[in-house]
């Protein structure tokens, strides 16, 4: 099957996590999402995407089965949640740094390269999150787009500073296309790291340079 394409929509510009459910609420609304997707990420972690059981998830996160179906409707949405997560916390240390590199292609290599390390380094998470944005469907449209829009701020700080033009939003969103099929590709077995690492070398110099 597969990936969603990662072009985002309307609904996903106004904030990268599906507008934030207003900024997720109050404070113990936020503490409670919060808690739910530390435990989705200690069990993919852990065993994968299979071992991400609804009931599990609550009752490691200390929350009600039901009050979890609220926030999340499914594992998937879930999932998928704890991947927009992921690339949250990969913003806040990109923010917090001067990426190194002359070029856009240099910096976009860097980039690449630390989120690649990074899901590598989980090959349980990664298959999971991977798995889950796979099969995601339109009623997780909302967390798909979170996804999406955080790539591609990602790949457009790493052009260069400022407001990003349109060429280089749908470069970037092209650059998050390569990088999910590869990663794709490396969680079922079908390229090993370094043919990541190559494939996505190639996709940026033909980009941006």
């Amino acid at each position: 099957m597969a990936a969603p394409r990662t072009h985002t929509t309307n609904s996903a510009q106004a904030s990268p996590l599906a507008s934030t459910d207003a900024e997720h609420g109050s404070a113990a609304q936020r503490e409670r999402r919060r808690r739910i997707l530390d435990a989705t990420l200690v069990l993919a972690s852990k065993g994968g995407y299979d071992a991400v059981q609804m009931r599990t998830v609550a009752e490691r996160a200390d929350v009600a089965l039901g009050t979890l179906y609220r926030y999340f409707p499914s594992k998937i949405h879930l999932l998928v949640s704890a991947l927009a997560r992921e690339f949250e916390r990969t913003q806040d240390k990109l923010d917090r740094m001067a990426i190194p590199g002359d070029t856009a292609y240099d910096r976009i290599l860097v980039v690449l390269g630390r989120i690649t390390r990074t899901m590598q380094r989980e090959p349980q998470l990664t298959e999971a999150m991977t798995r889950a944005f796979m099969f995601a469907d339109p009623s997780a449209a909302a967390e798909v787009n979170a996804v999406a829009r955080l790539m591609e701020q990602m790949f457009t700080r790493a052009m260069h500073d400022g407001e990003p033009t349109e060429e280089e939003k749908a470069t970037a969103r092209v650059i998050g296309d390569v990088w999910l099929s590869n990663l794709i590709a490396w969680v079922t077995r079908r390229a090993s790291a370094n043919d990541v690492v190559n494939h996505l070398e190639l996709a940026a110099r033909l980009l941006l340079r």
